[in-house]
């Protein structure tokens, strides 16, 4: 029988979408852990791989990360990968008023996972999800990252003020899981 994959986050809220979106049929066990992996920078692709050889590396068996993006169009794709940071700094209101000065509100937003069953064998798999919304001014309760200032396309909530069924059936977050669930499901 297959290794444990060992899902990389220290966030409870991630880890409850994650297994909630993942649903009882994925075919391999799922374990969490939580470490801190260097931040690196460049490219979204760049640094899931980087990050999900290292974790691979600590972990010596098969690893799963995760990194959220959030890019604005106005800034040609910024904060991007480096959301985390932004909304440390600025809070959901801060990153709305950030585009204060640009015409264009509209932002995507960008979840990958990475994949690495071997730290030696260093193949990373990325499977990726993206949704086309609005930063808005922020509603709805303020218990996850950014979702009261992201709304998504042809919705009039943000991702806080939706029903946790429907934000799971959605998100950039769901749309990568899938991905993620159809290769393993397909693999077994």
């Amino acid at each position: 029988m297959a290794k444990p994959i060992v899902f990389v986050t220290g966030n409870v809220k991630k880890l409850e979408e994650f297994i909630a979106i993942l649903g009882t049929n994925f075919p391999r066990e799922i374990t969490s852990k939580k470490i801190d992996l260097p931040e690196y920078q460049g490219e979204i692709d760049d640094i899931c791989r980087n990050k999900c050889r290292a974790a691979a590396k600590i972990i010596k068996g098969p690893v799963i990360i995760e990194d959220t993006c959030l890019c604005f169009n106005a800034m040609k794709g910024l904060p991007g990968p480096y959301i985390k940071w932004f909304l440390e700094k600025l809070g959901p209101e801060g990153l709305y008023k950030m585009l204060h000065g640009w015409e264009d509100k509209s932002a995507e937003a960008v979840c990958t996972f990475a994949y690495c069953e071997d730290e030696d064998d260093g193949q990373v798999l990325l499977f990726q999800g993206r949704v086309l919304g609005t930063l808005v001014e922020p509603r709805g309760p303020r218990d996850f990252g950014w979702d009261p200032c992201f709304q998504p396309l042809n919705y009039d909530q943000t991702y806080a003020e939706l029903p946790k069924e429907v934000k799971n059936k959605i998100s950039h977050r769901s749309k990568a899981l899938e991905k993620l669930k159809t290769y393993f499901i397909n693999q077994c």
